[in-house]
């Protein structure tokens, strides 16, 4: 569950989730995020669960088994867009390495804003905290799960200490009350804004885990018996919690320290939030230093632990392929570590990439609530998820749920490619070459579309 619960919990619950929140409203964004864990989040984990305990194989074997061999390339969809996040992933891990080593040593805040985060950005010192993490978590890997317990058990109590500290500290700032006022009001009549659910069902796609492929790489490791169902309620609550705790920490600091200039903080994006802002707000609170390490060493924590999940998944597949797991961890760290070099070296990919395998993600969660509702949602929750060990039984509601969030997906693929349409025009947008396009998103995608197809017909012909 640690193990579970640590890939679950990544940057995108500590750096996203406050600056979203704080983006839609504070107190009124909680009302659609706690609606989409129930509506997206926990039945994803629920149907990834029972795909790799009950299918005992990763998700390209695992589509395979349950819907035939000419859906493996859905699969191989799911693993790819995983892994070509962890491509990148590695290079923000990096990063939080490098700011951890920087707030020890004082390098950090700089007198200038992003002064340092200027100079790091792109360097040859990305491409080293890059190199240093995807070595650290091929490791870790490469000896199998029993490793990846033995760091999980450790790094995540050791997490929530940190993310606990945190919040505490924040809450007990002078007007820290400005900062829980913003996040827990409601605004009753904000909830009629179509764009706040987006961002809230948005935001449960991209930081609990689920539709991803990680659940069930980990899943073929369960015993028969094990309560999943369990399981999946609490993964989706306790990832949600140390959510909430990051924006308490994040929200009450910036209202506390930097009231006025709140709007420009949260409005800085992902990098600007963490990188340039965060060290600036906490040389400004007594022991600022020692609390900027903790920040740095929980975000680097939670970073690494979902690495070392998606690097898991690759070496899953191949596994699964028959390749010995030694040969695989090879095959993963090289490619990882050649194809993460762009990211590190490039601001412009790297948002490119982040951009066209994020929102891939909801084509991922899409294939899986297709897979369960071709094969039978009710057959699929018979078969699968109520299985003998679960205390907690699964009732039809699940059957209509899974139809929504196949519609959910629909809606954010739609709104989300819409996004990526310029005020030039839809035409302008189709250069694939862009960093952030219409053009860019569908052109990548249809390439790894059609080496899939083919990789299909391909084994299909091979294997009879």
């Amino acid at each position: 569950m640690l193990v579970m619960l640590g890939m679950a919990v990544g940057t995108g619950n500590i750096w996203r989730f406050p600056r979203i929140a704080a983006a839609n409203d504070g107190g009124t964004f909680l009302i659609p995020w706690l609606v989409f864990l129930f509506a997206w989040s926990i039945p994803l984990i629920l149907t990834e669960f029972a795909f790799g305990k009950g299918l005992r194989a990763g998700p390209v074997n695992g589509f395979g088994k349950l819907l035939g061999k000419n859906y493996r390339w859905m699969g191989l969809w799911v693993a790819f867009t995983a892994t070509a996040i962890m491509f990148y992933y590695s290079v923000v891990t990096g990063w939080c390495l490098r700011f951890v080593v920087a707030a020890i040593s004082g390098e950090i805040p700089t007198e200038i804003p992003g002064a340092f985060w200027g100079g790091f950005e792109g360097s040859w010192q990305a491409v080293v905290t890059h190199v240093v993490m995807i070595s650290l978590a091929a490791f870790v890997v490469g000896k199998g799960i029993k490793r990846i317990e033995a760091f999980g058990r450790v790094l995540l109590p050791i997490l929530l200490v940190l993310v606990v500290i945190l919040t505490i500290r924040a809450v007990t700032l002078p007007n820290a009350h400005l900062g829980l006022n913003f996040l827990f009001t409601i605004d009753w009549q904000g909830l009629g804004d179509a764009e706040l659910w987006l961002e809230a069902l948005t935001q449960n796609a991209w930081d609990t885990g689920a539709g991803w492929g990680l659940i069930v790489s980990y899943a073929v490791y369960t015993r028969a018996k094990e309560d999943t169902n369990l399981k999946a309620f609490l993964l989706g609550f306790g990832n949600n919690s140390i959510s909430l705790m990051a924006g308490i920490m994040v929200l009450c600091t910036i209202f506390s320290i930097q009231p006025d200039a709140a709007s420009e903080i949260v409005g800085a994006g992902n990098n600007g939030l963490t990188f340039i802002w965060v060290p600036q707000l906490f040389a400004s609170m007594p022991a600022g230093n020692v609390f900027l390490v903790i920040f740095f060493l929980a975000l680097l924590f939670a970073a690494f632990t979902s690495l070392v999940s998606m690097v898991e998944l690759a070496t899953r597949v191949l596994v699964d392929w028959n390749i010995s797991r030694k040969r695989a961890i090879q095959y993963v760290f090289a490619a990882a570590l050649l194809l993460g070099l762009p990211s590190a070296l490039s601001p412009e990919f790297f948002n490119n990439q982040d951009a066209v395998w994020g929102i891939g993600l909801m084509l991922s969660g899409l294939f899986f609530a297709f897979a369960v509702m071709k094969f039978g949602t009710a057959k699929f929750r018979s078969y699968y998820v109520n299985t003998e060990g679960s205390d907690i039984r699964i009732g039809k509601w699940w059957d209509i749920v899974i139809k929504l969030v196949f519609a959910e997906a629909v809606v954010l693929l739609i709104w989300w490619l819409s996004q990526t349409i310029s005020e030039e025009g839809l035409v302008a947008s189709l250069d694939p070459f862009m960093e952030w396009s219409l053009g860019t998103v569908l052109a990548q995608w249809a390439l790894a579309l059609l080496i899939f197809f083919a990789w299909n017909r391909f084994m299909n012909r091979k294997e009879g």
